[in-house]
C-alpha cells in the first residue's frame, strides 16, 4: 500500500470512529439518556466513581469515561476497573473466552515528516495533525484468576464527608464565590461565581452540584485553562461551554461521591445541534471537561488521605 493510500485509510478510520462515537451519544440524548448521568443506584452494583485501569490505578479521562460508564450500566458490571487483554495476562489472569470488550480511544496530535521538513525550510511553525486510536478493554468481571486486590471494588466516600469535601474544594480554588441572589451563574468578565443560598434548594446536595457546575465554568477563565467563554446566550459556543460544564460537574460529582444529575436539561436540543454539526464536538467537550475537573480536584487540601487523592485523580489513561 502506498503512503497516500495508507494515509487515506487512516483518515477514513479516524472519521468513522468520530462518527460512531458521536452517533452513539446523539442516540442517547435523543432517548433522554445523558451519558454523563447514570442510574448508579438503580441499575448496577458498581460503585459510583471514575472508571480506572486496574493495572496502573489511573482513572480514564474524557470521552472514555462516558464510554465506560455506559458499558457498566448496559452490561451490569459490578465494578469500574478495566484491563487490556495483555494487562490481564501480565497480572497472571486472563480474559474469559467469548467475552466482548469495550472500545475506548486515545487522542493526540503528531507532526508528519513532510510537515517537519516544510517547517524547517520555511522557518514557520509545524502544523500538528490530530489522531484517534482505538483500544479494547475488558471489565475485571470478564476476567479470571486476577489477584484479589485487582478486582476488588473501590470503596465509596462516606456520605457525611461529601459536603465538607465539596466546601473545602470551593474554598481551595481561590475563585471568588458569592452566595446570594436567586440564580446561579459564572460572570466571566468579573471572574466570580454566584450561587443562591443552600436553603432555597429542595435537597442540600443540589447546592453542591450547582456549585461544581458553576466552578467548572470558572476554570475556563484566561488565568486558568483559557477556554473560549465568549459565546452569547443561545449561540453554539454558549451551548458547547454548557456541555463542558455539565460533563465536568458530573466527573467531579462522581469522584467526590455525589451522584451526578442534569443541571440544564433544557439545553439538550442545543447540544444535539452542536453534535450533529461537528462529529468531533463531543470528544472535544469531554476532553475539556476532564481538564476542568482535573483542575478543580487538584486543588483539594492535602489533608485528604492518600487513598482519596488517588481516587480523585483524573489522569489521561494511555
Amino acid at each position: 500500500m502506498s503512503r497516500r493510500s495508507h494515509n487515506a485509510s487512516v483518515q477514513r478510520d479516524r472519521t468513522s470512529l468520530y462518527t460512531s462515537i458521536t452517533n452513539t451519544i446523539i442516540a442517547q440524548l435523543e432517548a433522554g439518556q445523558l451519558p454523563w448521568v447514570q442510574p448508579w443506584e438503580a441499575a448496577t452494583t458498581a460503585p459510583l466513581g471514575l472508571p480506572q485501569n486496574a493495572a496502573t490505578g489511573r482513572c480514564y479521562s474524557g470521552i472514555n469515561i462516558l464510554l465506560l460508564w455506559s458499558a457498566v450500566i448496559e452490561r451490569g458490571f459490578s465494578g469500574q476497573s478495566w484491563l487490556t487483554f495483555r494487562q490481564a495476562r501480565a497480572l497472571g489472569g486472563h480474559v474469559r473466552q467469548g467475552m466482548h470488550g469495550t472500545t475506548i480511544v486515545y487522542a493526540d496530535r503528531f507532526i508528519p515528516e513532510d510537515e517537519k521538513r516544510r517547517a524547517a525550510e520555511t522557518g514557520e511553525d509545524a502544523q500538528t495533525i490530530p489522531f484517534l486510536k482505538r483500544f479494547t478493554v475488558f471489565n475485571t468481571d470478564q476476567c479470571d484468576n486476577l489477584p484479589g486486590d485487582i478486582a476488588a471494588p473501590s470503596s465509596r466516600r462516606p456520605e457525611e464527608l461529601v459536603a465538607p469535601t465539596v466546601e473545602a474544594l470551593i474554598d481551595a480554588t481561590g475563585i471568588p464565590f458569592h452566595i446570594g441572589g436567586d440564580r446561579a451563574f459564572y460572570a466571566p468578565a468579573d471572574d466570580y461565581v454566584q450561587v443562591p443560598p443552600p436553603h432555597v434548594y429542595f435537597e442540600p446536595i443540589n447546592w453542591h452540584r450547582t456549585a461544581l457546575h458553576e466552578l467548572s465554568h470558572a476554570t475556563g477563565h484566561a488565568s486558568r485553562l483559557g477556554r473560549d467563554l465568549s459565546g452569547a446566550f443561545g449561540s453554539k459556543k454558549y451551548a458547547f461551554e454548557e456541555l463542558v460544564a455539565e460533563i465536568s460537574a458530573a466527573f467531579c460529582c462522581a469522584a467526590l461521591g455525589v451522584v451526578p444529575t442534569v443541571r440544564h436539561a433544557d439545553y439538550i436540543g442545543a447540544w444535539l445541534e452542536v453534535l450533529r454539526d461537528d462529529n468531533r464536538a463531543i470528544i472535544r467537550a469531554a476532553s475539556q471537561a476532564s481538564k476542568a475537573a482535573d483542575w478543580l480536584l487538584a486543588v483539594l487540601p492535602e489533608t485528604a488521605d492518600a487513598d482519596d487523592q488517588a481516587a480523585l485523580s483524573v489522569e489521561i489513561q494511555r
